[in-house]
């Protein structure tokens, strides 16, 4: 047995000691419980340096308890943020301050994160931003609001990306900076969607003051650390989903077709097969990034295709269901409803961290090497520009 080999099988181990008797929707306390466990046990930040909290291991080893882990649902829903986009975003641009304070503290659990870029007029145009971040003395003050923001209600710090520069061009003149959350002027309400959840909040910023220490990257260089960010994000959605996490997967419709005796039925085997040739291509596609990764070869904007392929998977998973479970896809009691609440999820998979449209553009752009779509607004300054709420103002 190679090292590797012996590495998963104390993975699984563990996990089958530990994440086996796990309660399906655990609180927050649960949460933070199991990821200090994680943490304790050295399987959370498998790849991350060892001087700020890390394991310092291989992307190997990563792959290995990825592998131990696909049967079992891990309860690090509120920490996704945190580890796929924010924690990797400091240890890329973040000062040697920023990966000491926060890397340990995430990667144990015991401080969540969100990711503020989306505002009521700067959706996929993220970088139409208004929000404002005036230098005032020894202080940034932020002013404005964000939308779309996941687990933010119970985040204690986020990235945020502001205004700070209206006359440079709208991709320059932006600053990102760590908020922390529990600031007085921070006000953070819920939004529901129709799958009854509410995944996503709004947040408001009155007046918060924000250290110099807290920028991220260079100010007024807030885009290109925004670009990593979601470079991070779209790897971390992508290569993220596993099977055991899709309700609508191949195996779980397969088998309620069986149940129904629909399973001889052309038409749901030829729709149960495609199924099964996307969850393979979207499969196979991660585990070569995966192995790239490995190589010390990063997925950069391919990351966007893994991002679409599971967006895709996802609608086209929800139609099979529909289709073979009729009424009982959208007919729940109160508790149950799996798989009525994963359809009415579903299309927000094309719409969060860039809708399919964006990533399209993005692939052809800088995966393809395609010709650019047309900007009608490089080289003009922001406050000339009528976006967002200015676009409102220049109507009256």
């Amino acid at each position: 047995m190679t090292d590797l080999d012996e590495y998963g099988r104390r993975a699984r181990a563990w996990l089958d000691a530990n994440a086996s008797d796990l309660p399906r929707d655990p609180d927050l306390a649960t949460c933070r419980a199991f990821m200090a466990e994680l943490y304790d046990a050295g399987y959370s930040g498998i790849t991350w340096p060892s001087e700020y909290g890390g394991q310092g291991l291989s992307a190997a080893e990563e792959r290995a308890f990825q592998q131990a882990s696909r049967d079992h649902r891990l309860p690090v829903g509120p920490f996704g943020i945190g580890l796929g986009m924010c924690g990797p975003t400091l240890l890329s641009i973040g000062t040697e301050e920023h990966k000491k304070r926060y890397i340990r503290p995430l990667l144990r659990g015991e401080e969540i994160w969100c990711q503020m870029f989306s505002e009521p007029g700067a959706g996929s145009d993220v970088a139409s931003l208004q929000t404002r971040a005036v230098l005032d003395g020894d202080a940034w003050v932020v002013n404005g609001q964000k939308v779309w923001t996941s687990v933010a209600r119970q985040a204690d710090y986020g990235l945020l990306i502001a205004r700070t520069d209206p006359d440079a061009v709208k991709h320059q003149g932006i600053t990102m900076f760590i908020i922390d959350m529990h600031d007085p002027g921070v006000t953070v309400r819920p939004l529901r969607d129709m799958s009854g959840d509410s995944h996503f909040n709004e947040i408001f910023f009155d007046d918060v003051r924000v250290a110099p220490d807290q920028v991220v990257g260079e100010v007024n260089g807030g885009w290109s650390a925004a670009v990593t960010t979601l470079l991070h994000e779209r790897v971390s959605i992508g290569m993220g989903a596993t099977r055991t996490e899709r309700a609508a997967s191949f195996g779980n419709m397969a088998a309620a077709a069986r149940e129904r005796g629909l399973l001889e039925d052309p038409a749901v085997r030829e729709q149960l097969i495609d199924l099964y040739l996307q969850e393979r291509a979207f499969d196979l596609f991660n585990a070569r990034l995966s192995q790239e990764v490995k190589a010390g070869i990063q997925p950069g904007a391919r990351g966007s295709i893994a991002k679409l392929l599971l967006a895709e998977l996802t609608l086209a998973s929800s139609d099979v269901a529909s289709e073979i479970l009729g009424a009982d896809a959208v007919a729940y009691e109160e508790g149950g409803g799996t798989i009525a609440r994963a359809l009415a999820f579903a299309p927000g998979m094309a719409l969060g961290g860039g809708t399919n449209e964006i990533m399209r553009n993005i692939i052809g752009d800088r995966v393809l090497g395609l010709p650019r779509e047309p900007q009608v607004d490089r080289g003009v300054p922001f406050r000339e520009l009528k976006v967002g709420t200015q676009a409102k103002e220049a109507g009256k």
